[in-house]
């Protein structure tokens, strides 16, 4: 068996001197698949999120990236060996522009960006429209876009997206999972912590059930979907 292309491997660990958050708890996702974290509130889902993009310490286990290990490394080395993060809130420059937003991402880049943003707008059209907007105005769920479509210009191997569809409606929900989707089917891994779980299984490849930062249930989304034990705990019968 080879290795996941990117894994928090038996990570336990918390934030500052604090006490531990995850225990043994591991999270991989392959090339061009789709890996979702769910579970309870307080269940530490998007605490291993964080873990694996380095943003709290690992204190036990290990993250590695295409074979190599990154656990020491900060979250901006991250970023440059290939990893985009949207955090769930403040993840927009409100008073910039849409364009603006997304040249932001390439901040790293030293190539031209042009094809990248043709790409962006592509699969988001309305940012293209919207390109002049500042981020500020614009619905919930096109700042979402503007947020991943950001993340996107880095030109990430692996995209991590913590909650992505908090907070909007069942619609604008089930259009950005088809870009997510979109967006996998390029090659990136897809790395998603989602309150939605029975919709976010329903798209992917494997989901991890954490409960108290521990793992509970490892499988296919749709393996978990027809669990009954799954379904009765966590998927509301």
């Amino acid at each position: 068996m080879t290795e996941p292309f990117l894994i928090g491997d038996t990570m336990s660990g918390g934030y500052g001197s604090g006490p531990d958050i995850l225990h043994d708890c591991t999270v991989s996702v392959d090339k061009g698949e789709i890996a979702v974290i769910v579970g309870p509130n307080g269940a530490g889902k998007s605490t291993a999120m964080k873990a694996v993009f380095g943003m709290l310490d690992v204190r036990q286990g290990a993250v590695r990236l295409g074979g190599e290990d990154i656990t020491k490394l900060t979250p901006q080395a991250r970023v440059a060996k290939g990893m985009g993060f949207v955090p769930q809130t403040n993840n927009i420059f409100t008073s910039m522009t849409v364009e603006e937003n997304l040249e932001m991402g390439a901040f790293l880049r030293h190539d031209d960006i042009a094809q990248t943003m043709a790409q962006v707008y592509e699969l988001f059209p309305i940012l293209h429209e919207k390109r002049n907007q500042a981020a500020g105005e614009l619905s919930g769920g096109q700042r979402q876009q503007v947020a991943v479509g950001r993340a996107l210009m880095t030109q990430p191997t692996v995209l991590m997206l913590d909650e992505p569809t908090a907070g909007v409606s069942p619609i604008v929900m089930d259009e950005l999972f088809d870009r997510i989707i979109e967006v996998a089917r390029t090659g990136i891994s897809i790395l998603m912590v989602e309150q939605n779980a029975r919709q976010a299984l329903e798209i992917a490849d494997k989901g991890y059930v954490l409960v108290q930062g521990r793992n509970a249930y490892t499988d296919t989304g749709k393996a978990l979907l027809a669990d009954p034990e799954v379904r009765k705990s966590f998927l509301g019968g």
